[in-house]
């Protein structure tokens, strides 16, 4: 269901029944050109497979979503958004010469570029180590405290978990639960009852 949850929130895919509402659209009531433009103004995505495009530095992969979008990124622009995530230093390099925590921050930067409302975040640690995994964790968590985002994070991990404000349940493709204010501890404790 996480998969299916987050394609519909994320107006990748459609939902058979009810709306999804981003700020005052309706995705499901928009036509697939009208979807396409609100995703790439408005809805940032970070993977778990980081998805950067190997022949591109990391300057061209960070400013790629405004290419598409028909714009020349300012290199102020870009260099400020490579600062945020820590890599002002790497920009001239390529994918395969960065550990995969900077490729995930390399992706993050790309998903922030559009300064979207809404960044949707799909197992964003689950490529890298514990260490490297709390600092990709600690950086989307400056994403909603310093830049007033929000994050959609999908996870099954109760650590990556307890990083957000409030954690939802999902259980055979149904809300399941929320815990407010959460921690690990709880988060797992709460999963095993559901897998019980």
């Amino acid at each position: 269901g996480k998969s299916t949850f987050l394609n519909v929130a994320a107006g990748l895919d459609r939902p058979t029944t009810g709306s999804v509402l981003l700020g005052d659209a309706d995705l499901a009531q928009l036509s697939e050109r009208r979807l396409t433009i609100l995703r790439r103004e408005r809805i940032g995505f970070v993977f778990q497979a980081f998805n950067l495009l190997p022949s591109l530095t990391v300057a061209q992969n960070i400013a790629l979503p405004l290419r598409l979008d028909g714009h020349r990124p300012r290199r102020s622009t870009v260099r400020e958004i490579a600062a945020r995530v820590g890599l002002e230093k790497r920009l001239g390099n390529r994918p395969s010469q960065l550990s995969g925590g900077q490729q995930q921050r390399v992706a993050i930067a790309r998903a922030l570029i559009t300064r979207p409302e809404v960044v949707f975040a799909d197992e964003p640690t689950g490529a890298l180590d514990t260490r490297t995994g709390h600092e990709v964790l600690g950086l989307l968590r400056e994403v909603v405290d310093e830049y007033g985002r929000t994050v959609v994070m999908v996870t099954h991990d109760p650590v990556a978990g307890a990083y957000a404000d409030r954690v939802m349940l999902l259980a055979d493709g149904r809300v399941a639960g929320t815990i407010d204010v959460p921690s690990a501890d709880e988060i797992a404790k709460r999963l095993a009852r559901l897998g019980g």
